[in-house]
């Protein structure tokens, strides 16, 4: 496996010796992981293996058993998730909560006034000012005077994304973004993933689509019954024995 290149990058992000349990379920198992400063990270595994419930410790959804999370050089392990949100990791969900009586701009709006964005906006900006420049990273922004309930599922997924980027995070964490997306929509959401990322935006990504994720990401992480199995670029993932056979089943003889 190649060594992943750190030369110049600082860890933004860093899970230490994870674990979580649920009724004596092991779903994460001493887990590791470091984000570097504007990298793109992929997060792969089979259903169950515990994606989700490592974004929710992250997050403050859950609390470790043990193990803690540095951001920023600061343990957030026993924060609350609107206090981390205010620190700078955003995330969306599998299935996006969004308020669906509202339009496409207010619900980007409310993420305008949590206190993070608001200690940002120093030069008073409107918030529907800024709000539709998110809407028009994620090729929303005609949209903008729709009611909620009317977006398709595709444009449910991008407004979910311009809603967590409405906080200014440092970093993006996305659940699923690719899950239920016909081809079309594939793309447009990809292509908004490589803009924020040639900005500088800090992402790390869950998928089952491996196809899609991988054309995107720079550095993979596979996880196999919240287990750590393998790290490394996409393609030593993709040829690591141990990864294909946790999608694949073991070979016949």
């Amino acid at each position: 496996m190649k060594e992943r290149e750190t030369t110049g990058m600082e860890p933004i992000l860093e899970i230490r010796n994870m674990s979580k349990a649920f009724g004596g379920i092991k779903a994460i198992t001493n887990f590791d992981l470091q984000v570097n400063q504007g990298s793109l990270v992929g997060i792969i595994g089979p259903n169950g293996a515990g994606k989700t419930t490592l974004y929710n410790l992250v997050t403050g959804f859950y609390r470790a058993d043990s193990g803690e999370v540095w951001f920023n050089k600061e343990n957030i392990t026993s924060l609350k998730p609107y206090q981390i949100v205010n620190k700078g990791i955003a995330r969306t969900f599998q299935l996006a909560d969004l308020f669906k009586e509202m339009t496409v701009m207010e619900n980007v709006m409310v993420s305008r006034f949590c206190n993070r964005a608001k200690q940002k906006n120093v030069d008073g900006e409107k918030p529907w000012v800024t709000a539709m420049a998110y809407l028009e990273e994620v090729g929303l922004e005609e949209r903008f005077n729709e009611k909620v309930k009317n977006l398709s599922f595709g444009e449910l997924r991008l407004l979910d994304i311009a809603r967590a980027m409405a906080t200014q995070p440092d970093v993006l964490l996305l659940d699923e973004p690719f899950s239920g997306l016909d081809n079309e929509d594939v793309e447009i959401l990809s292509k908004a993933i490589k803009d924020m990322h040639t900005k500088g935006q800090t992402m790390v990504i869950i998928e089952h689509r491996l196809k899609d994720l991988l054309k995107l990401v720079e550095w993979v992480v596979a996880i196999v019954f919240g287990e750590k199995i393998d790290e490394g670029t996409p393609s030593d993932i993709m040829n690591n024995p141990k990864v294909v056979s946790a999608y694949l089943g073991e070979r016949s003889k």
